[in-house]
This record gives structure tokens, sequence and C-alpha cells, in this order.
């Protein structure tokens, strides 16, 4: 058993925070927005408390924009050190990308060009960080639709190197590495299989919208079959890692959700040799 292993969580939302306090669903841990999070009081830092109380959270940040030339934002730094106090998160991530410009954000996660420059840059930006919190950074893999002609390997060397020389860990996206295969015709599992399973930490789990000739990572829809599939493959990779399910958009009811967190834990449990794959984490021993 991995001794990280949280078990089957989701994207806690706002919509939902009611449903969470009354209901105690069964999910083994959330995973929260960290900017959502970042005020002084009101009533969302009343909900994140009174769910921490009864769950295990985890920091999911959107912002950090580790990739770009610009320096590193400390005063949105120390906020996030400020939250990780309060909320004693088991990690905290953020992505391999930018996200703006001259202090103008974009609000979307930009793809870097893949380049022993670029390496070197984040690298850099990532020992920082992780020296301000005081912890290891877990980064993700986001989706793409471009691709740069700078760039001189693929994007799974990419991220691996910058974990390696940087020494943080993986926030490994299923649909994300999908959505890309599409979008850049390459096979998903090479991307698999070129991971280091010691640097994996949490896998995320998510729908999109499917045009076609393209595929946007949009979080606005039921997982796929396909993504499930190479949800199966990335256990059969990477053994048990903590799951869960993200959903920005069209957000359904709590209960549909936890349908389709069910399908993730009955998966883990007809892969995984661990009896325990598809049980609650309270049920496990967890170092």
């Amino acid at each position: 058993m991995n001794d990280h292993f949280l078990g089957f969580g989701l994207g806690l939302r706002t919509q939902h925070f009611n449903d969470v306090l009354e209901s105690r669903p069964d999910v083994d841990w959330f995973e929260i927005i960290s900017e959502n999070f970042m005020v002084a009081g009101g009533k969302p830092k009343y909900y994140l408390h009174a769910i921490r109380e009864q769950y295990p959270l985890v920091m999911h940040g959107v912002s950090m924009s580790i990739g770009s030339t610009e320096p590193l934002d400390k005063d949105y730094l120390q906020r996030l050190k400020l939250l990780a106090n309060e909320v004693q998160p088991q990690w905290i991530s953020d992505h391999l990308c930018w996200t703006g410009l001259e202090g103008v954000n974009s609000h979307d996660l930009l793809p870097m060009p893949y380049t022993e420059e670029a390496i070197d840059h984040i690298a850099g930006r990532i020992m920082q960080v992780q020296e301000t919190l005081g912890r290891q950074l877990l980064l993700e893999n986001v989706s793409s639709y471009i691709s740069y002609t700078e760039s001189v390997m693929s994007e799974w060397e990419f991220y691996s190197e910058v974990v390696e020389r940087a020494d943080c860990l993986m926030l490994l996206d299923i649909n994300n590495i999908y959505v890309s295969s599409r979008n850049h015709n390459f096979d998903a599992q090479t991307y698999l299989n070129s991971i280091n399973p010691e640097r994996v930490r949490q896998f995320h789990l998510a729908g999109h919208s499917d045009y076609g000739t393209h595929v946007i990572d949009t979080h606005d829809h039921d997982i796929c079959d396909p993504v499930w599939a190479l949800y199966r493959k990335a256990l059969q990779r990477f053994g048990a890692v903590s799951t869960m399910i993200e959903r920005d958009d069209n957000i359904p009811p709590l209960n549909q959700l936890l349908d389709e967190l069910q399908i993730a834990r009955d998966i883990a449990a007809e892969v995984l040799p661990c009896p325990h794959a598809g049980k609650p984490a309270a049920q496990l021993e967890i170092r």
C-alpha cells in the first residue's frame, strides 16, 4: 500500500458545502481550490473549517504561474502558506504552466515550450516555492492545444525532468493526458510508461468536450470511457494512487458525483492486488 494513499476524493465546490456537512458522504477526502479560500474570513472559511474537521483536505492552486518569466509573487506565496498553516493539507499542488503576462492573469493554464532552458528556469522556481512552503510541491500536467517550434523533447520527457531536477512530486491528470494525446496525436500509454512511479502522488479525473478534430478540457461532462480505460492503465502502472474527480461546470448533485467516484473505486478494486483498494480510506491503515 502506498504510504500516502488517501483513497478516493472529490473537488470541493460551493454547491455541495451544505450537502457535505449534512449528509457526511462516503468520500475519503476533498481537494480545495486554494485561491477560493485565500481570504481573511467569511462563509467560505466557515465551511472550509467545518468540513476540515470531518475530512482530510489537499490544496490545489491555479495561479502560481510557475513557468512565467516574471518574478514569483511572494505575496501570493505567503498567503498560500498562511492558508496551509490553517488547513494543514495532506499536500499542495499547482500546474506546470504559465498563466499571464505583465501582471495580467489570462485565467487559463498555458503550456510551456519543452526546452532545456525552460527546465532549468522552472526547476529553480519550484525549489524557491518549496523552500517558502516548507514542503514538496505537486506539479500537474496541463492539457494543451498548441505546440512550440522551440520544443526539443516530448511533454512527458519535459515534465519528468522538471520534477526530477526540482525534487518535487507529480499530480498526474489522466484526462489531460488523454486530451493532449488526441490534440497532438501521441500515444497516451507511452506517456504513462515514461513517468517515474515514485514521483506520482495523486491522480485527477475529469470530463471534457470532444469536437472530433480536437478536445477541450472543460470539466463539464461525466468522465468518458476512454479516460476510464486510461485510468485503468495508470493504476496498472502506478498502483494505488490517491484519486479524485474534478467538476467545474454543469455541476450535478453530489449524489451523481458519488456514483461516478464509485466507478473509480470499482476499477481500482479490479486492477490492484490490494484487497482494500476499493474501500474508503477511513477503513485503511495509512501511515
